[in-house]
């Protein structure tokens, strides 16, 4: 039989957020139920819910990055067992058998994956995400959250950890990677950028935060970075030409990206993990000059936000965050766009205890 649970809810993009009962379906063989700790607020449902990536399907609970307990497990379940702790992040099915699959990459699947929410699910429903009481999984879309990791501070990890951590390995951030890119810059000091500045400094790259000012420079070097630079400076881009490896652009706004690509050495990567809902411009010159590559990246695999997730245990890496009940998510969007967040809002779902559902 299907679970009722309490979430928070959209009815509209201009509608407050209220608490109210969702039906989560019933579990399946191969399911896991997971008791939720822990939701990060994510710039990607402040984009869904205000329809900036086009119409969402409301009313609509959103939230990708959840942390919890394993509460029960369908009989085919081998992986995981009732009090297990464990993550979901921004998947939660894909076809299993295409090639991108086969290779761990289901962010990728080519007959289209499933995300958390606002996505159409295997039985044409719409998916409901982690800003709840309980969550129903495949398994196979299911993380261990390594114990020395707390369930707060894990959430964020869910997406803005394997959203960053995936292009830096990718394209060989520090010595660790080869030594392919020893000069790494992150564009932007917020709830994906913080995260990238700690991953790449753990690979052994040498970091610099690259930010309109230099307000939040001592918050960047306690994550790990060298320094920041403030980009707004006069003749910015002529003075710092050619000397980076890797750009890690975590901002959801407009760029000249032409002239960040100036930043890079030659044969060097921007690699953009964010995404601003107007078109950027570009000139084809700034990446045939000097052989650069312009690459997009979206989260990960399963596998991989499973190796990220043990990484950041070994390193001791966390997401920095504030943590808020169920009743402030309206004031922390509007943070979040504000840039008003340290550096990102992590939902208390045990505070639904304390609102009634309308």
């Amino acid at each position: 039989m299907s679970i009722t649970v309490k979430a928070l809810q959209k009815t509209g993009p201009d509608e407050p957020f209220r608490v109210g009962m969702i039906e989560r379906r019933a579990p399946r063989a191969d399911d896991v139920v997971i008791d939720i700790r822990a939701a990060g607020i994510c710039h990607s449902d402040i984009h869904t819910i205000r329809n900036e990536w086009g119409q969402a399907h409301f009313p609509l609970t959103v939230g990708h990055e959840i942390a919890g307990v394993v509460e029960a497990v369908g009989d085919a379940v081998t992986d995981w067992k009732v009090g297990d702790r464990v993550g979901v992040g921004c998947l939660v099915d894909s076809c299993g058998e295409c090639e991108e699959c086969a290779a761990g990459q289901e962010q990728n699947c080519l007959r289209g994956n499933v995300g958390t929410y606002n996505s159409t699910d295997v039985d044409g429903t719409i998916t409901q995400g982690g800003y709840a009481q309980k969550v129903v999984v495949s398994e196979r879309f299911v993380c261990r959250i390594p114990d020395s990791l707390d369930f707060d501070v894990a959430a964020p990890l869910l997406c803005a950890g394997i959203t960053t951590y995936q292009p830096l390995a990718r394209w060989g951030a520090g010595e660790k990677n080869n030594g392919a890119a020893k000069q790494v810059a992150v564009v932007g000091l917020g709830g994906l950028g913080h995260m990238g500045v700690q991953i790449a400094a753990a690979m052994g790259a040498e970091v610099t935060v690259l930010s309109r000012t230099l307000r939040k420079e001592s918050e960047a070097l306690a994550l790990g970075a060298k320094r920041m630079l403030a980009t707004g400076e006069e003749d910015f881009f002529v003075s710092h030409n050619g000397e980076f490896d890797l750009i890690l652009n975590t901002i959801s706004a407009d760029i000249p990206v032409d002239r960040y690509l100036h930043l890079l050495k030659p044969r060097g990567v921007m690699a953009v993990v964010g995404l601003p809902p107007a078109k950027q411009q570009l000139s084809f010159g700034s990446v045939i000059g000097g052989a650069k590559v312009l690459a997009g990246s979206n989260i990960g695999g399963i596998a991989e936000t499973q190796e990220m997730l043990d990484f950041c245990a070994e390193h001791g890496i966390a997401a920095k965050i504030e943590t808020i009940p169920v009743t402030e998510a309206d004031a922390a969007y509007d943070r979040v766009v504000a840039g008003d967040v340290r550096f990102r809002a992590v939902i208390d779902t045990a505070s639904f205890d304390d609102v009634e559902a309308v």
